[in-house]
């Protein structure tokens, strides 16, 4: 199979502001005439004398109704716009425009736009009145013959009008009083350290802007949470990092809460709250010593303040409980967002809108392993087409897997590839071995036997014969044992004939944590799938009463040709040579499934008499 095209040398995340690089912290959008040399000029004073760097017109860079590249490209570098709506700023073409691209490259990318009402009533801009009426009015008969023009501008004011910002009234206290506030809300924001997303996000762009477009950002007037769900090491926080670098700025108060499972369980939930409410409260933060106290903290200290909360991999319902027990704990316009592995959790909390996580496409997958295995080295990759194909189907889509071995292959020649290739296929890599184990460990006992049982023997299985096939075994809990599997994310029921699948990294996790705690004798294992432990049990009568189920099915040879679909016609049926006694000692034996097998001898009990 030949290699998807795409460049190499292209970042697949070109976007700007998620990467959180801009060379200016604000733009400052003003009519010069009104305010250049009072308001405006002194706003930009203040702002420089604070360390932020801002982008400040100096009139140079207008001319008449075109935006020169330069002021382009600074609207477009900046992550913080404030628009200094004056009385006669709307009477400006120029000005019309620039706000135009403002909300195009700013507001467009879900970074900050902050409006002032200097000496207007907010109504005016609203509503078209006074001096904004007069000017759209003329600009109406000056553009006639372009309505839609006219059309733009109304609209992009109206939207300026309903962002929450500042407002300087006439008589209205001293200005350097007012613009100290502005730059100190300004320095707070800016003063907010960008997540660490991931080194080469892939693919990641349209999954942030999905999540973003559930959080329904421009909903001002009430909270919401969404949850994000899939397997572990999937992508889940790496995402929920990025749309916190997006839209913290526009929050009063925010808080990434990391590893709340892990957290939980080594310092207890108090500790948690107490982190939640020293990085909302900063030095007056309050020190809480029981669970109900910070309850109790946490509802009265938020529920007047606009926050971003994030609680990064919650594993049980005492923790959602603990730190964002329901939506009225936080004001108004406030965003709460979990990630989990387990959607029953999301459910039983009342989160509605929750956002799936699934693997990386092929093309994904080619991009983020090739960087990882050969950073900007230059290979000729035709050498590796193979290898590369099977290291990319191996992981499946999975990032973190994809980025161990893609690391652990870097700058080794092509044996070495298929060398380790080999040794992953039977061995999980440790760390993501780990990740994966987390879900199966907070599996009840009967449910971490029913997910072996899948994962060993009955992948693929319709969900109604997979549930036939396993009463046997667990009588009828099979139901709600199979909708536990799912909700932890590590099975899923697809497809017109609801078949039972899972990731092929979450199947070689599930055979990896059995035979490690299985006895070396084949015979003295409850699940029997490996064809050569099967033979060497059957033709040797080692089989005991642990054995509860055998899957028997010889893999079917790959055909390449004609003359290989020969071989295969041939060779399909495989010999098992035994005396027919070896199913004696399988007393619990529950479950046999045999394929491709044709038996020299028939046992006895299979006899019909």
């Amino acid at each position: 199979m030949a290699l998807p095209s795409f460049s190499s040398s292209a970042h697949p995340f070109s976007s700007s502001s998620i990467r959180y690089k801009w060379k200016y912290d604000v733009f400052i959008s003003f009519r010069g005439l009104d305010t250049r040399f009072g308001f405006t000029g002194n706003l930009y004073r203040a702002l420089c004398d604070k360390g932020i760097h801002s982008f400040f017109d100096d009139g140079e860079l207008q001319s008449g109704d075109e935006i020169e590249p330069a002021l382009l490209k600074a609207i477009q570098d900046s992550r913080i716009a404030i628009i200094v709506l004056s009385a006669n700023y709307a009477h400006s073409s120029f000005c019309l425009i620039e706000l135009l691209n403002i909300l195009h490259f700013i507001k467009g990318n879900n970074r900050l736009v902050l409006p002032i009402f200097f000496k207007l009533d907010p109504s005016d801009v609203r509503h078209l009145k006074n001096s904004f009426g007069e000017a759209m009015a003329k600009h109406e008969k000056r553009y006639e013959n372009d309505v839609n023009k006219v059309q733009k501008w109304k609209q992009a004011l109206l939207q300026v009008a309903n962002f929450s910002g500042y407002h300087f009234k006439h008589k209205d206290g001293y200005e350097h009083k007012f613009i100290r506030n502005i730059v100190e809300d300004v320095s707070r924001k800016i003063r907010r350290v960008p997540l660490p997303v991931a080194d080469y996000p892939v693919g990641l762009d349209s999954r942030v802007s999905k999540v973003i477009s559930l959080l329904q950002m421009d909903s001002s007037n009430q909270v919401h949470m969404v949850g994000i769900h899939g397997i572990g090491g999937i992508g889940k926080t790496t995402l929920a990092s990025a749309v916190y670098n997006l839209i913290a700025d526009h929050f009063e108060d925010v808080c990434f809460l990391e590893d709340v499972r892990e957290k939980s369980k080594k310092y207890g939930l108090v500790h948690v709250q107490n982190i939640l409410l020293c990085k909302i409260l900063g030095k007056e933060g309050v020190q809480i010593e029981g669970v109900k106290e910070g309850i109790s903290q946490i509802q009265r200290r938020l529920c007047r303040k606009k926050v971003l909360l994030v609680l990064d991999d919650v594993d049980n319902r005492e923790q959602l409980e603990a730190i964002a027990g329901k939506l009225e704990w936080f004001g108004w316009g406030s965003r709460v967002i979990i990630t989990t592995r387990d959607t029953h959790l999301l459910k039983c909390h009342g989160v509605g809108k929750t956002y799936e996580v699934r693997g990386l496409d092929k093309k994904e997958s080619f991009q983020l392993f090739i960087h990882n295995a050969f950073k900007n080295d230059k290979v000729s990759l035709p050498r590796y087409t193979d290898v590369l194909n099977r290291a990319v189907t191996y992981a499946s889509g999975h990032p973190l897997a994809l980025e161990i071995i893609g690391s652990n292959l870097f700058r080794k020649e092509v044996q070495v590839w298929k060398s380790a290739l080999d040794h992953f296929e039977k061995h999980l890599d440790n760390k993501v071995y780990e990740i994966l184990k987390v879900s199966f460990e907070a599996l009840g006992k009967q449910e971490q036997s029913v997910f072996l049982d899948i994962a060993c023997c009955f992948k693929g299985y319709k969900l109604g014969e997979l549930t036939d096939i396993l009463q046997a075994h667990y009588g009828s809990c099979m139901t709600y044992h199979t909708e536990v599997l799912i909700e932890k994310s590590l099975i899923k029921i697809e497809g017109p004939n609801n078949r039972v699948t899972m990731h092929d990294l979450i199947e070689n996790m599930g055979k990896e944590i059995f035979l490690k705690g299985s006895p070396e004798m084949p015979g003295m294992r409850s699940r029997l799938w490996l064809c050569e432990d099967i033979v060497k049990v059957l033709e040797n009568n080692q089989g005991t009463c642990a054995v509860e189920i055998i899957y028997l099915e010889f893999p079917l040879l790959e055909v390449e040709d004609d003359e290989d679909l020969l071989k295969k016609e041939k060779n399909k049926d495989v010999e098992v040579k035994w005396d027919g006694k070896a199913f004696k000692d399988m007393k619990n034996l529950k479950t046999l499934i045999i394929k491709m097998v044709v038996f020299l001898k028939v046992p006895n009990i299979f006899q019909i008499v």
